[in-house]
């Protein structure tokens, strides 16, 4: 599966436009609370836990993305956003959200 976030592919002509297809993960507060408990890898301003953690949501919700493109036939998916969202009561959770158009090539 081909995903990009430019809306073409250079020599690969979109033959259908399937609709758009999302990934979301929400990580609740309690991971960050439990990370900071073992941060010990702060190295020049960088939180190397925190970072792990939001890593692994965003390929998270990529294989959400693909899994729903796939799920629709496509064969990539253009245009691809990727948003971060603080969301929940008081900002207590971060959302991460995938989105594109899934096409067939």
């Amino acid at each position: 599966m081909i995903i990009s976030t430019t809306p073409n592919l250079e020599g690969r002509p979109i033959r259908d436009y399937l609709g758009i297809a999302t990934g979301e993960v929400i990580v609740g507060a309690n991971i960050f609370k439990d990370l900071f408990a073992g941060i010990r890898d702060i190295v020049g301003g960088r939180a190397g836990a925190y970072e792990g953690a939001l890593r692994d949501a965003r390929h998270e919700a990529f294989r959400e993305l693909e899994e729903e493109a796939r799920r629709m036939g496509a064969d990539a998916v253009v245009g691809v956003d990727i948003d971060y969202e603080v969301v929940g009561q008081g900002g207590s959770m971060l959302m991460v959200s995938v989105s594109g158009t899934a096409v067939k090539l």
